[in-house]
């Protein structure tokens, strides 16, 4: 039988660090949503917590406590200090809305993430190759749900381009209304494992919460009729799920923009990294290079050019987020690709093979 902290998902790795901090006036909290600057906690006697002084000033915004975070607290009986936040395991991060730097966290030691979509207007496979790469690169598992499948929509064919674009990743069709998929997404719950759901607004997150809840937790609301989504969900709260398990619920979010690439964006598209050892330039960037195996398979029709140009339009966004970040690697960056292009034009100047 599980105490309450395994099941709100303290596992050996969080254990492990919350021992390493030897303070027996602490204990292990989780954060389970928070709202100007004051959290609210599972975990602890305490159901609310607060930043102690020292912490709010040294933290940068994206180390301060996000939704899914354990943190240290010194308990009170209505309020709890947190001294500390522990390393994260997983985190789901993306760049935040209208800023070309600041990241956010949207979620953290999340196990596994439900990408939502929808067979209306809002399916569109390049999102979804940004969540799933995001998923990937912040540690967890994700799972492409294909919801409302109950309405009109050529759900097989998505179903075939979700296994091109996104191999390996399961896909699984849904409907709130006829509950279709449902027991195959409660498949994935277990006590202490914290799902994730995320997805643009309208496509039904917060429905399928509620029925995975078996209640009303989460407030829904009709799409409207040009099919664009409600915000429904305003803000990240974690839950605990009647069966076992945890669930975040996020808002709606149809712009999500990478910072960094931890692999994700290399896991997803596999089948272009692979051909990108054949190139003959190890930093060939695909867009025109002598001897780019990548553009050949483009050429001979065995690469599709939109996934390409999806796959370039990512590592470009990733590039430059962390250049406006780091400026000495913007400054390292400019010197490297510079040194490229001497040896692209040295290679078009000396080759025969490339001379008309």
């Amino acid at each position: 039988m599980l105490d309450q902290l395994d099941a709100l998902g303290f596992a050996t790795f969080f254990r492990e660090r919350f021992e390493q901090l030897d303070d027996p006036l602490l204990v292990p909290a989780r954060i389970a949503s928070e709202g100007r600057g004051v959290y609210r906690l599972l975990g602890c006697r305490a159901a609310r917590g607060e930043l102690r002084g020292r912490l709010r000033a040294e933290l940068a915004p994206e180390a301060r406590p996000a939704v899914g975070d354990w943190v240290a607290v010194r308990d009170g009986d209505d309020l709890a200090i947190i001294h500390d936040v522990l390393e994260r395991r997983t985190a789901l991060i993306r760049r935040a809305a209208g800023s070309a730097a600041d990241v956010q966290v949207v979620a953290a030691n999340i196990d596994l993430v439900f990408v939502v979509t929808a067979v209306t207007r809002d399916y569109n496979p390049r999102r979804i190759e940004r969540y799933v790469a995001a998923v990937w690169d912040g540690g967890a598992e994700p799972v492409i749900v294909l919801n409302k499948a109950d309405l009109e929509g050529d759900v097989p064919a998505m179903l075939d381009e979700l296994a091109v674009i996104a191999p390996g990743v399961p896909a699984i069709r849904t409907s709130t209304v006829t509950a279709e998929g449902l027991d195959d997404l409660r498949r994935y719950l277990a006590p202490g494992k914290t799902i994730g759901l995320v997805g643009s607004s309208g496509v039904g997150k917060s429905s399928i919460a509620n029925r995975l809840l078996g209640d009303q937790a989460q407030d829904t609301r009709a799409t409207r009729r040009d099919e664009k989504g409600r915000h429904t969900t305003t803000r990240r709260d974690l839950v605990v799920l009647p069966q076992g398990g945890l669930l975040i619920d996020t808002p709606g979010m149809r712009e999500f923009g990478l910072v960094e690439d931890g692999g994700g964006v290399e896991t997803l598209f596999a089948d272009i990294a692979a051909l990108a050892t054949e190139c003959h330039f190890r930093d060939c960037s695909h867009q025109g290079e002598p001897g780019c195996a990548v553009i050949a398979a483009v050429e001979a029709g065995e690469l599709d050019d939109q996934r390409l140009g999806s796959y370039q339009k990512l590592q470009r966004e990733i590039a430059a987020a962390q250049r406006r970040r780091d400026p000495a690697q913007a400054h390292n960056t400019k010197k490297r690709w510079k040194s490229i292009h001497k040896d692209i034009r040295r290679l078009y100047r000396d080759n025969p093979k490339y001379k008309k």
